[in-house]
């Protein structure tokens, strides 16, 4: 027997492919461009490393709806408890105020001296008014404390560390801003408008329009004493920095003179001018401590 050897040169016969078999063929390569085209489209509207939200059935987004229902109640049911503890407070320094309005009033009236009033009902306006800003300015530790228990669930730990010295700091320079408008500022005021008097024209202070002017006057410093904790508490956070506040030291000058010709109980330069300079020396200071303290 002679053995077989194979043939290079060997082909299969060529066949042709039958019309079905293309035509199934082109059906496939149409399905799986269409499928890369959607796919392709799919990337483009929802990002890489975005989550599908995944499909609830009818029962489970009812109990979802329920539990967010419950959820806002519970808030509101704590915004509500906040808030009748702030009106409680306030009412408390109200009457304390008013049991002590009589030393409150010689506080704020010795700066004028003797004073009067033109109406019938001004001085019992005047009491109330005092008692009520007295009653304010005690529950102001209380009010600031409740709203800082009902954020303070949303807080994140790092926030609720800053917290922890953010409401003393703000109380203690909200009651340095009332003394140092009180002893250095409000006798100044007082007594640059009563050296227009003249033999002919002599000064009588109505006591409701004095006591608009001394609380006008008083009151705003307490709230401009707390830039330096804006501006540091902004720092902490790298939202600004010192080299920020030098390059609008300028514009921060002019809106300073601007706030203070806004807050100013009345339209003279002196008053504007009491309000703005302590705003630009908080703003120096804010900055130094940011540039030498932070290093921010």
């Amino acid at each position: 027997m002679e053995p077989f050897e194979s043939k290079p040169d060997f082909e299969y016969p060529i066949q042709k492919p039958s019309f079905d078999s293309v035509v199934r063929q082109k059906r496939r390569e149409a399905k799986l461009k269409a499928e890369q085209e959607r796919y392709k489209v799919a990337n483009q509207q929802t990002p890489e490393n975005d989550e599908v939200e995944p499909v609830y059935t009818a029962i489970e987004q009812q109990m979802m709806d329920e539990a967010r229902e419950i959820s806002l109640v519970g808030h509101l049911s704590e915004l509500r408890k906040r808030l009748i503890i702030m009106a409680v407070a306030i009412i408390i320094g109200t009457c304390i105020s008013y049991y002590y309005v009589d030393l409150l009033l010689e506080i704020l009236l010795k700066p004028a001296g003797k004073l009067y009033y033109m109406r019938p009902t001004e001085a019992f306006f005047t009491y109330m008014k005092v008692s009520v800003v007295g009653g304010l300015v005690i529950a102001a530790p209380v009010i600031l404390h409740q709203i800082w228990l009902f954020v303070k669930p949303a807080l994140t730990a790092r926030e609720k560390q800053l917290s922890n010295w953010i409401l003393p700091v703000a109380i203690g320079l909200f009651g340095i801003g009332i003394v140092f408008s009180y002893f250095l500022v409000l006798p100044a005021a007082v007594k640059f408008f009563m050296g227009f008097a003249t033999d002919e024209l002599q000064p009588m202070f109505s006591i409701g329009q004095y006591l608009d002017f001394v609380l006008s006057f008083v009151l705003p410093f307490g709230f401009i004493f707390e830039l330096p904790l804006i501006l540091i508490i902004l720092g902490y956070f790298n939202l600004i920095t010192s080299r920020f506040l030098k390059s609008k030291r300028k514009i921060f000058i002019l809106i300073s003179f601007i706030i203070g010709a806004v807050i100013s109980p009345t339209p003279d330069m002196f008053s504007q001018t009491m309000i703005a300079l302590p705003m630009i020396l908080l703003y120096e200071t804010s900055l130094f401590v940011l540039a030498k303290i932070m290093k921010r």
